[in-house]
């Protein structure tokens, strides 16, 4: 098949772009490198069926070509990371919204399979106590007066947006919520937590645990996250849904910190910093993000089989090596 990835640059794009073209499939990456890096595909530019355009998706009328061209859009360009939403929303809002809106008007005009990843972040502050996040809980958000679930609401229109096209218009669409993905090639720029803190961890610095550091997560390896996202470009019964992918294995942030000094064997102190002093004032945090799987595992047998120290060894091993080489 032809595939279009939007935001094909980014760190979970450029292992998708991976996946597909081991499959066999043709990959035209669109990013324009706003939170994306050309280093993250440059290992695929030699590939015969790998082609890249650097744009915006708001360039209607060179998404229009792209979207012709293809038979599957997976709709992955957004404003990402806890620091770019809060320094940034308006960015955040109009990059998600108008974005997917773009996407799914141009794939509707061909009627495109169109894959779009979501996060975990809509599930907001509702659902959760002791129970993981099913797909079909309510979501809870925050006061529209603090910026930080700005990223969730607009995320939660898109999804919206994308099973209204498949309701209304036949556009077979399946949305994606991704639970902390990680693994090589992941930036801690934007506040993505596990870069951040090997980063520090390998450089001496520092290693900063935001609250009291007892807020828990879920991480997964993004080449098992890849492959269900290949997997279910070929599964019908997907179409007009929305589906968890993630990894249900729950570490404590203050924990998952230790855990990554001891692997590095690094020297580094675990300092706590107050939400208010790292983003803003009122600042609120989802205490857990746990992931109901079953949905997923039963429509492509998806089963995350990564423990938390090969995840974490994988990211040590890609930051060693970007450190040692020259600048």
């Amino acid at each position: 098949m032809n595939i279009l990835i939007t935001g094909g640059a980014g760190f979970i794009g450029s292992h998708l772009s991976e996946e597909l073209l081991k499959r066999g499939h043709s990959v035209h990456v669109i990013d324009d490198l706003s939170t994306g890096s050309i280093g993250n595909i440059e290992h695929l530019k030699a590939h015969h069926e790998f082609r890249y355009t650097i744009a915006s998706i708001f360039d209607s009328a060179g998404l229009a070509e792209l979207v012709d061209w293809s038979d599957a859009i997976y709709h992955l360009a957004a404003a990402v990371g806890v620091k770019l939403i809060v320094e940034d929303p308006v960015r955040t809002i109009e990059t998600n919204v108008h974005g997917t809106e773009n996407v799914l008007r141009l794939a509707a005009k061909k009627k495109r399979r169109v894959i779009m990843t979501s996060t975990s972040e809509v599930y907001g502050k509702g659902g959760g106590g002791k129970k993981p996040f099913s797909e079909d809980d309510d979501l809870v958000f925050g006061a529209t007066s603090k910026s930080r679930w700005a990223y969730a609401c607009s995320k939660a229109i898109d999804e919206f947006l994308a099973l209204a096209y498949w309701k209304q218009k036949q556009v077979p669409t399946t949305v994606v919520r991704l639970f902390n993905t990680v693994g090589p090639r992941q930036t801690g720029q934007y506040g993505m937590v596990i870069p951040s803190l090997v980063g520090q961890a390998l450089k001496g610095k520092p290693m900063t645990v935001y609250g009291d550091g007892k807020q828990s997560r879920c991480f997964a390896l993004v080449t098992e996250v890849v492959v269900a996202l290949a997997d279910l470009l070929d599964c019908p019964k997907s179409h007009g849904i929305a589906v968890n992918i993630g990894n249900s294995h729950e570490v404590t942030i203050i924990d998952l910190a230790k855990r990554i000094k001891a692997l590095t064997g690094s020297k580094s102190k675990i300092v706590k910093v107050p939400y208010a002093k790292a983003y803003e004032e009122g600042f609120e945090d989802m205490r857990r993000r746990v992931p109901d799987l079953s949905r997923i595992k039963k429509l492509v047998g998806y089963r995350p089989r990564a423990t938390l120290d090969q995840i974490l060894q994988s990211v040590i091993d890609h930051e060693r090596a970007a450190l040692a080489r020259p600048s």
